[in-house]
């Protein structure tokens, strides 16, 4: 309310006394510089020109609580509230101080969600690999338990054989047989037949001993099978849990960064005529958007004519090779990405495979260290395109710890894709939209636990990460 005032003030000056004057700074811009000062700001432009340091927006993946974008808006100052402070010492100490605290919460509010991301994101990777390992279990409980069944129910067949054979070689009641013989000659008849029997008794008894401990095995398995199901089912809950967390705090921390990028030029640019930091504070503000601007557009069409010379170079190779055909040797198939298979389905990248899934040493990278790999890696150069396999709805876009940047696919059917490595600032869809098989979601980059460029690519059936490579052959993707 005090800039309103003060611009009545100064209407009433005018029309009572023309020739009363005020200070003018010669920082305050015009009505048609005021509207495109308003205007929205992109990170690029605020950065370009404050020249302070602000964490990459391929790097946002930190999470935290809900972002409300009026959070600052009501406490900015306007542009009469600075030329007021200019007049009065007072006043421009303290339009100093509140400005510089607006700069710092702004950058201290996306790294307080960069900080959340990064927990959040390794309570989801320690979820979804306790799942999957509490599935295994229950999978292997469960074969055991039918093998031992299965030996439950040929121990009893053996056991009704061995009986047949006893009733065959003795018949009736033995005692009965031997007090009605009659002659010496059916008393050794009989004994002959006492012995046989005995044994086939003696080996009766282990035959029943053994298809009783089967059968007690197999009960014991199938009720450690059914508790280590249930606890999967609870771990697979809490996994999804983690990634809608995750996901959440993700999408708060784009607000945020939003947020940060709409305001933090301005607020700077104000800051800079409030303390006489340049001459004509408003012109070097629109300089500074132009320049931004330019070399925005500069970089849009370099990264344009690379995509474009890329795209050439593999569809020249698909010609000469029927679209992507295997590679030689274990390095795996090396065909062009995107070359469609069967089913909708298509190759999520080119490049040659690098590393199949299965067990495998501990690797290290950047991000930390991983042992197992559930899922192959498609050996090509940073930026290079990553194609959605199929059709679906991403729901998942963000910071994944081990991960690096990554992007999951739900197809449907209990089928989900994932994308991991993704380079910073290589995003390019979002939580919630969907996408047709082919199209480009992201670009390839070494983030997270890698060691070179190389998209990671996994396939989820029903929450347990398989192996790729017969899913996509089965699609008509050959990469071996």
């Amino acid at each position: 309310m005090a800039g309103v005032d003060a611009r009545e003030r100064r209407r009433f000056e005018v029309k009572t006394d023309k020739s009363a004057s005020t200070e003018d700074c010669g920082c305050a811009p015009t009505a048609t510089e005021m509207a495109g000062l308003r205007g929205p700001m992109s990170r690029r432009s605020a950065l370009g020109l404050a020249g302070l340091g602000v964490l990459s927006l391929g790097a946002v993946s930190a999470f935290g609580l809900r972002f409300s974008p009026s959070a600052f808006a009501a406490d900015y100052p306007s542009w009469d509230d600075v030329q007021n402070a200019k007049n009065n010492e007072a006043a421009k100490a303290a339009e100093v101080t509140r400005i510089q605290g607006l700069i710092a919460a702004l950058q201290a509010d996306v790294e307080a969600k960069q900080a959340e991301a990064q927990r959040l994101a390794s309570e989801y990777l320690a979820a979804q690999e306790a799942f999957e390992q509490a599935a295994d279990e229950a999978t292997a409980l469960q074969s055991q338990a039918d093998a031992e069944s299965a030996r439950a129910t040929e121990t009893a067949k053996k056991l009704g054989r061995l009986a047949a054979q006893q009733y065959r070689a003795g018949g009736g009641d033995p005692s009965m047989e031997l007090f009605f013989s009659g002659s010496a000659a059916s008393a050794d008849d009989l004994l002959a037949k006492l012995g046989t029997m005995d044994r086939l008794v003696a080996a009766n008894r282990g035959v029943y001993a053994d298809a009783v401990s089967a059968r007690n095995n197999a009960q014991s398995l199938s009720d450690k099978a059914r508790v280590a199901r249930d606890e999967r089912d609870r771990l697979q809950q809490e996994a999804q849990q983690k990634m809608q967390a995750a996901q959440d705090a993700a999408t708060a921390a784009q607000a945020a960064l939003a947020e940060q990028d709409k305001n933090l030029g301005t607020l700077q640019a104000q800051l800079a005529a409030l303390q006489d930091q340049t001459a004509k504070t408003v012109a070097d503000y629109q300089a500074g958007v132009e320049a931004a601007r330019k070399a925005e557009e500069a970089r849009q069409a370099a990264l344009a004519e690379e995509r474009r010379k890329q795209a050439e170079a593999e569809a020249a190779a698909n010609a000469g090779n029927g679209g992507g055909g295997g590679g030689g040797g274990g390095g795996g198939g090396g065909g062009g990405g995107g070359s469609a298979g069967t089913d909708g389905w298509v190759r999520p990248a080119s490049g040659y495979i690098s590393s199949w899934f299965g067990n495998r040493g501990t690797i290290c990278g950047p991000g930390g260290c991983v042992t197992g790999h559930r899922g192959i890696d498609f050996a090509t150069a940073c930026w290079s395109p990553i194609y959605a396999a199929a059709s679906g709805r991403v729901v998942y876009a963000g910071w994944g710890d081990g991960w690096g940047n990554y992007v999951k696919v739900d197809h449907g059917g209990g089928v989900i894709t994932g994308y991991a490595h993704i380079v910073d600032g290589g995003y390019n869809v979002s939580y919630g939209q969907w996408v047709n098989a082919g199209d480009v979601i992201a670009y390839v980059g070494n983030t997270g636990v890698s060691t070179g460029c190389h998209l990671h690519f996994e396939v989820y059936w029903q929450g347990v990460r398989i192996d790729p490579a017969p899913v996509l052959y089965d699609h008509g993707i050959n990469v071996y």
